[in-house]
């Protein structure tokens, strides 16, 4: 910061030796140089104002527009003032085209003093009459442009620069003024978010206040008259790069200057253009521009990469979920009926023991979870976790399932019907046993803050992991409230009272033969 202080520093530092040593403020009258010199500049600050001003329009947003309505200004009155140059339009000096840059200043002061303000609350009013603003704006520049060619007075004196010193110096009052709240503002909006264009418009508004100055104090074609040509040279080039550094990264030129609402609606807008790429979409068939649409598709891209790379270690309930509702990722849960399906495989120590090594044990279970998990899916079972040979899965726990009970019979049976199956390839391979349960249970997420899990727990769990535990290789064990959910859909036998471990009373349970 005490670097571009310094930097800002120079030019009046040097305006002030110029004119303290009248020696070393040379002259130079070279017509052409001064009329392509100025002519550049507009130039510049034209397509300045011209892309702020369609972002502005495009987006909505206050800030930009007035940002570009201060291009606009001041490069239209230097674009007169490059008319001023004696053997381009007039032969000699004419005072409306003499003075164009002071007042092209003083109006674009005032535009980005406006824009400094705190525009949320009032920024929709100023979109609302952007229109009148503008009109009004080049009705002045061609009201100002006509009167100095008609040489109407009082703009038909051929007065130099000296000769209108009180109201030059009056005019570089106000507008250093102006121009230094704005500069100030945006360099305290600088040090909030650090974007690099807020500072590039805090130094070009320092820049065209010291500009202000030399006007009102320069001799006519010397040095300190030279000087302030080059200081709005600068000032609009130092914007303009910016800008295109921030394209050049895949931003948006003048994306540090928006308010709050317009970043509000950019958001909703990308996140729907985004979520309909992710759809199938085309990006570039939207209002987006054709940078916007490219960001919009690597950002999609981008996501179906992360979706691709962590969706099986999610379940299909669980992210649907938190799409719809990214609340219910946090710590806590509700009560909820639910039915719990556990399943593990009966024998696995010692067939572990008798493989060749750990590679041909994930190897049978990865083909396992292969057939069984499907069968689990297709009824819309929750895949909670596995854990070795074991699974365990929730039905209407992520979603509303109000059958969830015949949904885990039929899953319970699924999944060994599936394992038969592989099991007849495999003889010597373990075989599922299978308990389901139903019942109340506290469904949502466990954990801390840096890793957690969906689940549900309570004693309806803790039953169906005893009810797995007395069932054979083949079976599926429900107990009395999913056989009480089954109705007339249930084929079961029912089993003599279990004594589980954590029920002081034996619990009924029931061998489930078919869930119609």
């Amino acid at each position: 910061m005490i670097l571009w202080l310094g930097a800002l520093g120079v030019p009046i530092a040097g305006l002030v030796l110029l004119l303290a040593q009248p020696d070393l403020d040379r002259g130079w009258e070279h017509h052409p140089a001064h009329f392509w010199l100025v002519v550049a500049i507009a130039v510049v600050n034209v397509a300045l104002g011209l892309l702020a001003g369609e972002t502005a329009r495009r987006l909505g947003d206050a800030r930009l527009f007035l940002v570009s309505m201060a291009f606009i200004a001041s490069a239209a009155f230097l674009g007169l003032h490059a008319l001023a140059t004696p053997g381009v339009l007039l032969e000699g000096k004419n005072t409306g085209f003499v003075i164009a840059t002071p007042i092209g200043l003083f109006i674009a002061g005032v535009f980005a003093a406006a824009s400094a303000l705190d525009l949320e609350r009032s920024g929709a009013t100023i979109m609302r009459h952007r229109r009148l603003i503008r009109n009004a704006l080049l009705a002045v520049i061609v009201a100002w442009a006509a009167v100095s060619l008609a040489e109407v007075g009082p703009l038909n004196e051929p007065l130099p620069p000296e000769d209108a010193r009180g109201r030059l110096i009056l005019l570089a009052v106000a507008g250093t003024a102006l121009y230094s709240f704005a500069a100030f503002r945006y360099l305290s909006f600088y040090r909030r978010s650090g974007d690099r264009i807020l500072i590039a418009i805090a130094a070009a508004f320092a820049l065209l206040a010291e500009a202000m100055v030399a006007i009102a104090a320069a001799r006519n074609w010397h040095l300190s008259w030279w000087e302030w040509h080059v200081l709005m040279a600068v000032a609009f080039g130092l914007v303009a790069f910016a800008a295109r550094e921030e394209h050049k990264r895949g931003g948006s030129p003048f994306a540090g200057l928006y308010l709050r609402d317009t970043i509000a609606r950019i958001d909703k807008r990308y996140a729907h253009a985004i979520d309909n790429a992710l759809e199938g979409g085309d990006a570039t068939q939207t209002d987006l521009s054709m940078e916007e649409a490219k960001l919009v598709e690597r950002a999609a891209g981008e996501i179906r990469r992360l979706e691709d790379l962590f969706k099986p270690y999610l379940s299909p309930q669980v992210t649907a979920r938190l799409k719809a509702d990214p609340s219910a990722g946090l710590l806590g849960g509700e009560t909820r009926d639910v039915s719990v399906l556990f399943a593990d495989l009966e024998g696995f120590t010692s067939f572990s023991e008798g493989c060749s090594g750990p590679a041909e044990v994930v190897e049978m279970l990865n083909e396992y979870w292969a057939d069984a998990v499907p069968a689990v899916a297709e009824e819309g079972g929750m895949v909670e976790r596995f854990a070795g040979d074991a699974v365990m899965v929730v039905f209407n726990a992520a979603e509303d399932q109000p059958d969830h009970a015949v949904r885990a019979a039929r899953a319970g049976l699924g999944l060994q019907k599936a394992a038969a199956t592989l099991g007849e390839r495999h003889p010597g391979w373990p075989r599922f046993r299978v308990g389901v349960n139903s019942g109340p249970a506290l469904v949502g997420n466990v954990g801390s803050a840096e890793h957690r899990s969906f689940t549900a727990i309570g004693d309806t769990t803790n039953l169906a992991a005893r009810l797995q535990s007395v069932a054979h290789p083949g079976q599926v064990v429900i107990g009395a409230r999913t056989y009480a959910g089954l109705g007339d859909a249930a084929v079961a036998q029912e089993l003599a009272p279990l004594s589980v471990k954590g029920k002081g009373q034996p619990v009924k349970a029931f061998l489930l033969i078919e869930a119609r």
